[in-house]
């Protein structure tokens, strides 16, 4: 059986048991919630079958060579999520007297994602080959700042501008921003290479950029920072400057690049932090979450109750369905639900979520590590940090160890944006990890058929006399240069 069989073999197999998990996790729920399956239980399963199967179908089809966790991986935090996000609704239809908070999420959830995984198969038939991005470097770039720049447009929710409304339906555009971002990175950083790591000076022992150099990054900064301030989108900040500093990093190993970029973020994130109200209030929050209980709180609660949550939960959780998730306020519609996944599922369940999007990102870290052309290995890098960044943003904010940024959590959280994002970049993912499998598959050139000369050759007849050298230039094939000389 050849290598492509086998691993579309073992991709369907795993697809079977993320299937088989998120169809407990839902079963699971509604016992507890119900005490009985509902009648729509094997629709919904079947539902999600036959949406992983046709991404399976998909990519047996164009990405033969691709690698078989992939799939697997997105499609198991996909179920995972619908399932955490009808438990919510449950609940909160019977305990919220928020009519807002009683509308149902799950539905729309699972029509963005079919949409997700249709714009998935696309995807792979459209991009035949990740260096076809290569050739629209600068024009993604431009495309990556109007979607970042446009929902200062629109007006605020929940005190941040992070979406575009297209009639009844909201639009999170920094998600699928990120993704342009990252193939401009790719691009620019494959053409500058050169000059990025080979001109610079050494300021105690560290080598730092030349100031013409620093004008990307400082475009990108005063981007970031313009995102902050006019939007007031912390998460969205954090995650294109941190994805620019890593492939930096990445494309030219200096630690130079590390050292700017974090002095960079912490100026600006001091001096917006100083002057942005709604930003002061997250990082007071974050600082001091149990003032949401004081008589005349001046933040937000949530922060507490998600440290709530994770004592409740302690190691193996409380059990899906007999937790109080609930009281997260929006856990169902935020980066939260990993504070609903932390009391229900216990420490435990969070290290095993947090365990798969580390092995998401790894697959890609894999595939640049065995792709051949810069490009493919900078983008394969660039997808793989971008999961890792925005994993630990949001879970940061979760557990305390950071701000609260608003960012929803990949997979998993409700949302369409990023549903439809995460999806793509999981077929990008795929894409990549096929060309990477193909050249595994290649055969070693040949040693035999490949004349090679030594370096202890050529300086064995660099030191040769004149009469020796041009007899060993001679037997080697190479003509011998004339001994007359014309010059001086």
């Amino acid at each position: 059986m050849r290598t492509a069989d086998r691993r579309r073999h073992t991709e369907l197999l795993l697809l079977l048991a993320a299937v088989t998990v998120s169809a407990g996790a839902y079963a699971a729920a509604e016992l507890a919630l119900h005490g009985a399956l509902p009648s729509s239980f094997a629709t919904v399963c079947g539902g999600l079958g036959g949406l992983a199967l046709g991404a399976h179908l998909a990519v047996r089809r164009w990405a033969r060579h691709a690698d078989p966790l992939i799939l697997p991986i997105v499609v198991l935090l996909t179920g995972l999520g619908l399932a955490m996000i009808h438990r919510l609704d449950v609940t909160y239809a019977l305990v919220s007297a928020d009519p807002a908070q009683r509308v149902p999420e799950a539905p729309p959830q699972v029509q963005w994602t079919v949409m997700a995984v249709v714009l998935f198969a696309v995807a792979l038939v459209v991009v035949k080959h990740h260096r076809v991005l290569q050739r629209y470097t600068y024009l993604t770039m431009a495309g990556s700042l109007v979607l970042l720049m446009a929902p200062a447009f629109f007006p605020a929710v929940n005190g941040a501008k992070r979406w575009i409304s297209l009639g009844p339906a909201h639009v999170e555009p920094d998600e699928f921003a990120k993704i342009g971002m990252i193939v401009f990175f790719a691009g620019y950083l494959m053409a500058n290479r050169d000059a990025l790591v080979l001109v610079g000076r050494r300021v105690w022992g560290v080598s730092l950029p030349r100031m013409r150099d620093l004008g990307p990054l400082l475009a990108v900064w005063v981007v970031c920072l313009l995102v902050l301030v006019v939007e007031v989108d912390l998460g969205t900040s954090l995650i294109v400057f941190g994805i620019f500093i890593v492939m930096l990093y990445v494309a030219t190993e200096r630690a130079g690049w590390v050292i700017v970029g974090l002095l960079l973020a912490v100026v600006g994130g001091g001096a917006v932090g100083a002057t942005s109200s709604h930003v002061g209030q997250r990082v007071a929050a974050w600082l001091h979450p149990m003032d949401a209980f004081l008589p005349n709180p001046t933040v937000t609660e949530q922060p507490a109750q998600a440290l709530f949550a994770l004592g409740h939960g302690g190691i193996l959780g409380t059990g899906l369905g007999q937790g109080q998730p609930w009281l997260i306020g929006s856990a169902g519609r935020s980066d939260w639900i990993l504070g609903a996944f932390a009391e229900e599922l216990g420490t435990a369940g969070v290290m095993a979520l947090l365990a798969l999007y580390l092995l998401l990102a790894h697959r890609g870290w894999r595939a640049a590590v065995v792709l051949t052309d810069p490009f493919g290995k900078l983008l394969a890098a660039g997808l793989g940090c971008v999961v890792i960044l925005q994993v630990f943003v949001v879970a940061g904010g979760v557990v305390g160890l950071l701000p609260e940024t608003g960012k929803a959590l990949p997979y998993l959280s409700q949302g369409g944006s990023s549903a439809v994002a995460n999806w793509l970049l999981a077929a990008l993912l795929i894409k990549l990890s096929d060309a990477a499998g193909r050249t595994e598959t290649q055969p070693a050139p040949n040693p035999a058929e490949t004349l090679t000369i030594s370096a202890t050759e050529i300086h064995a007849a660099a030191s040769r006399p004149q009469p020796a050298r041009q007899a060993w230039k001679a037997t080697s094939g190479t003509p011998a240069a004339s001994s007359t000389r014309t010059g001086p």
